[in-house]
C-alpha cells in the first residue's frame, strides 16, 4: 500500500517526525529549531512549510506549535514509534522465544522494554558474565524472581540476601519447588523464617526472570520448548524495571505462598 498524506509526512522523515516530538515539548522559534537540529534555514524551512501544508504545526506569534491534530498525532504515533523502536532493537530474541508466558496487557506495553538490550553469554565468556549478574543482583536493594528452571547455586544466595535484611520474593513451578525441598531444606527452612521474604509456587509457566530496584533480566524459552539459557533480555532504565515489577506481580498474584516446608 502506497504511503500519502499525514502518515507519509511523518513516516517518510526523521526531521519531520524529530519536529513533531520537538515541539510536543514546548512552542519554539525558528532559531531555537535551528539550534535544535544544528542546521541553516534553508534545510530546515522546507520541513516546516510540509508540516504546516499538512496543519500538524502553525506559526503564531514568532514561535511554531503543534495544532490540535499535531498534537493528537504526536500523542498517538510516540507509542507506535516506541513499539516498533522496541521489537526492533532486539528482534531476533522476540522472533525466537516462545511469548505465551508474558501475559497480553503486558506484551502490549512492549515499548517499555525500548532500552533493553540482549545480553548473550558466550561459552568462554561465560563465568564472567555470571559473575556480572550476581554483581548487580548483590548491589541491588530488593530482589523478586520467578524460575521454571533449577539452578542449584540460586538457594545459598536468596538465604544470603535474607541474611542481610534485603526483601527476597521468590515464585517457582512445583518441577522447581520439589527439587529445592529435596536438595535445599534447610536453606529453604531458614529462609522462610524471615520477615522479609516469601516463597511461592505458580502451576507452570515457560519463563524465568529476575526484577530488582536495579534492573530487569528476562529470560525465555525456544519456541521448541526448550530453555534458552545463554540469551538474556535486560534493561536498567525506569520504564524496564516497572515492567518486570508488574510481570512478578501478575505470577505472584496467581500462586500458592508457602509459609512452611
Amino acid at each position: 500500500m502506497k504511503s500519502s498524506g499525514l502518515l507519509s509526512i511523518l513516516t517518510f522523515s526523521e526531521k519531520r517526525k524529530d519536529l513533531l516530538f520537538l515541539l510536543q515539548e514546548n512552542p519554539r522559534t525558528l532559531s531555537e529549531i535551528k539550534d535544535y537540529f544544528d542546521v541553516r534555514s534553508p534545510e530546515i524551512l522546507p520541513r516546516l512549510k510540509e508540516m504546516e501544508n499538512a496543519n500538524l504545526i502553525m506559526r503564531q506569534e514568532g514561535l511554531y506549535r503543534l495544532t490540535p491534530l499535531g498534537k493528537v498525532s504526536a500523542i498517538y504515533y510516540k507509542p507506535f514509534l516506541d513499539t516498533l523502536t522496541a521489537i526492533e532493537a532486539n528482534e531476533k530474541f522476540w522472533k525466537e522465544h516462545d511469548l505465551t508466558a508474558i501475559p497480553e496487557p503486558l506484551l502490549n506495553r512492549i515499548q517499555e522494554l525500548r532500552e533493553c538490550r540482549v545480553i548473550k553469554d558466550e561459552h568462554e565468556h561465560i563465568y564472567d558474565s555470571h559473575k556480572t549478574f550476581l554483581e548487580n543482583v548483590q548491589s541491588s536493594t530488593r530482589f523478586m524472581g520467578f524460575s521454571s528452571i533449577f539452578l542449584p547455586n540460586y538457594p545459598t544466595m536468596f538465604v544470603q540476601m535474607a541474611r542481610k535484611n534485603i526483601p527476597v520474593s521468590i515464585i517457582v513451578t512445583p518441577n522447581v519447588f520439589f527439587k529445592i525441598k529435596s536438595e535445599h531444606n534447610s536453606e529453604i527452612e531458614e529462609f522462610l523464617e524471615y520477615k522479609h521474604t516469601s516463597f511461592h509456587v505458580y502451576d507452570n509457566a515457560k519463563i524465568a526472570f529476575v526484577v530488582t530496584d536495579r534492573f530487569l533480566s528476562l529470560s525465555l524459552f525456544f519456541k521448541n520448548g526448550t530453555f534458552d539459557p545463554r540469551n538474556d533480555l535486560v534493561g536498567f532504565d525506569t520504564s524496564s524495571v516497572k515492567w518486570g515489577e508488574e510481570l512478578f506481580k501478575h505470577y505472584k498474584e496467581n500462586s500458592i505462598e508457602i509459609k512452611n516446608i
